[in-house]
């Protein structure tokens, strides 16, 4: 089995990357590798964070590894809160503060038109790839579900009339942009 160091210590990222990619890849995350230090995500883009990211792990440890950056683009408020969604509310990265701040600034607004779309760096053998998963939508009048995190609750995937956070872990696994960014590099690795 392969072994693939995934740069993060998010639980919820590193079950669903392994539930998506299954048994074909061991997935290691930076915890298991004893990297405990917090990677800077300074760069303005979705790309640029993800290899800031795999490439501090590459250089540190010489390991192969992948990361991901996620934002969320809505149309009616310019692609924001996009590359500064964890942040969007503060650097605390408070999901909930992130949710009703996107609430509020659409309120009254009926354009709710919005993507999710993440960016996962691979370093390979020196070598860096990138893969795109992207999923149109839109944004919920107010939170639903339990399920998932980050903006789950407030996100209705198009063709949908559930939250990500009310769909059933099998089903945002196989829709969801992290899953077509996964699954990209999945078909490239294998």
């Amino acid at each position: 089995m392969k072994k693939l160091v995934f740069a993060t210590n998010n639980k919820h990222k590193l079950e669903e990357v392994q539930a998506i990619l299954g048994n074909t890849f061991e997935i290691v995350s930076l915890n298991e590798i004893g990297c405990f230090d917090e990677i800077p995500e300074t760069a303005d883009t979705l790309e640029g964070n993800a290899l800031l990211k795999a490439k501090y792990v590459f250089d540190k440890y010489a390991l192969d590894c992948f990361a991901d950056d996620t934002g969320l683009e809505i149309e009616a408020l310019g692609g924001a809160p996009g590359v500064y969604s964890a942040r969007f509310a503060g650097e605390e990265c408070d999901s909930a503060k992130n949710m009703q701040k996107v609430l509020k600034l659409m309120d009254g607004i009926k354009n709710r038109e919005a993507c999710f779309k993440t960016v996962i760096a691979l370093i390979l053998q020196e070598k860096t790839y990138y893969f795109e998963g992207k999923i149109c939508g839109t944004i919920a009048e107010k939170p639903g579900g339990n399920a998932g995190f980050g903006y789950d609750p407030i996100f209705i995937p198009e063709g949908y009339d559930k939250s990500f956070a009310e769909l059933t872990p099998e089903i945002k696994n196989k829709i969801s942009h992290r899953a077509l960014a996964v699954k990209k590099l999945s078909d490239f690795l294998i």
